[in-house]
């Protein structure tokens, strides 16, 4: 039985952003994909939640126009 690598609690993980300041993790070794980028580098599961947890107030996404 494979694992889904978005839910495996033992993966590594990176933390994603995107234009419109929204978050997302990322499985490590899969490709980012165009229009995100690494906000945290390669972390436990745990550390990438708790980043996503501390850093993204408002799960909104940006008014068109805003910087983010």
């Amino acid at each position: 039985m494979t694992t889904n690598p978005f839910e495996d609690e033992n993966g590594t993980y990176l933390v994603l952003t995107n234009a419109e300041g929204q978050y997302s993790l990322w499985p490590e070794g899969i490709a980012v994909p165009d229009g995100w980028d690494v906000a945290l580098s390669a972390s436990s599961r745990a550390e990438c939640l708790a980043h996503v947890e501390a850093n993204w107030t408002d799960i909104c996404p940006a008014p068109a126009g805003a910087d983010a």
